[in-house]
């Protein structure tokens, strides 16, 4: 009996010796993780380190990967953080330059009405036209900032119904036939005569089509060019609108859709609008669970490409005995 108790004393001492080893590393562990957690609260997180994972309990391993995540999750946010602030103090500065420039000029045209009073009617009418338009101008743009705030903000709902997107477009492109016309635009429409429905929304349909055809009318006016197609690709239907112009180099494509990107864009430099047209097209595209790309080579030809999902055939239906 005297090994049996030998050998459960030596088991005993063993089980004994490995319990305190294995509280000696949980404890070394956690006050690791600790000190990790304390770093991420105090430091800078792009300045915390990732903890190393160096112990066999799976526990602990796990508790580690978590502290892990945390920190890259930290990271993370630190950088969207950096870059929104960054966006945002550019954005500020560009505001403040597009409203200050015709403000300025209403100033002027202002003082000039006030400190001439002897000027002759046609002169006066010139005068009170141009703060006119320049008034517009600010007015256009403040509200386009207040559209863009709530589509960001997601602070709107969109009424959603089936629409024959064709007939959408055509009643779009008449609004341009006068000056299209007058200008001397060659016209290439093609739009096919069977229904092509989406579920969307009206209004934020007809601002995405008035938006890419006032930019391809804007920009496109050296090429005398306006293209406008729709098909349906599957289960896709896909708008495009091309024209002719300047073109967007291939550096500047990622970033047409940012935020008061004609401050910078190379496409005209005599042609201006708010920046935002297509920062609100974008995001109207997005609301509407489609997708919008653009392809550009300079003085051949430029074309943004907006797919949206086709309706149903039952939606479309329900929609129509609805009615």
């Amino acid at each position: 009996m005297l090994w049996l108790a030998l050998v459960l004393a030596v088991l005993f001492a063993l089980l004994y010796a490995r319990e305190r080893a294995r509280n000696r590393e949980i404890r070394t562990n956690l006050t690791y993780i600790q000190s990790k957690l304390d770093e991420i609260a105090s430091r800078p997180a792009s300045s915390v380190e990732r903890v190393q994972v160096v112990t066999e309990l799976n526990e602990l391993r796990e508790l580690l990967r978590s502290v892990n995540e945390l920190v890259e999750r930290a990271r993370q946010s630190a950088s969207d953080y950096a870059m929104t602030e960054q966006a945002m103090r550019r954005m500020l500065s560009n505001v403040s330059h597009d409203l200050k420039t015709p403000l300025t000029v209403v100033l002027g045209y202002a003082e000039m009405l006030d400190r001439s009073p002897d000027l002759q009617p046609e002169e006066r009418r010139r005068l009170l036209g141009q703060i006119y338009r320049k008034t517009q101008e600010v007015l256009a743009l403040i509200n386009a900032f207040f559209d863009l705030a709530k589509l960001e903000a997601n602070d709107s709902e969109l009424e959603m119904a089936v629409l024959d997107i064709g007939e959408v477009a055509r009643h779009r492109i008449l609004a341009y036939y006068d000056l299209l016309a007058s200008e001397g635009y060659e016209v290439d429409i093609d739009i096919r005569e069977e229904p092509l429905q989406v579920y969307a929304n009206e209004e934020a349909l007809t601002r995405i089509l008035d938006n890419l055809l006032s930019n391809a009318v804007r920009y496109g006016a050296i090429g005398k060019y306006l293209g406008l197609s729709i098909l349906r690709r599957g289960e896709q239907i896909v708008i495009e609108v091309a024209d002719r112009g300047p073109g967007i180099p291939p550096r500047e494509q990622k970033r047409i859709f940012e935020r008061l990107y004609t401050l910078e864009d190379s496409r005209n430099k005599n042609v201006q609008g708010s920046g935002l047209g297509l920062t609100i097209t974008k995001r109207l595209i997005e609301r509407l669970g489609g997708s919008i790309a653009v392809q550009s080579v300079p003085d051949v030809r430029t074309s943004f490409t907006v797919s949206l999902k086709a309706a149903e055939p039952q939606a479309a239906a329900n929609a129509g005995s609805k009615k």
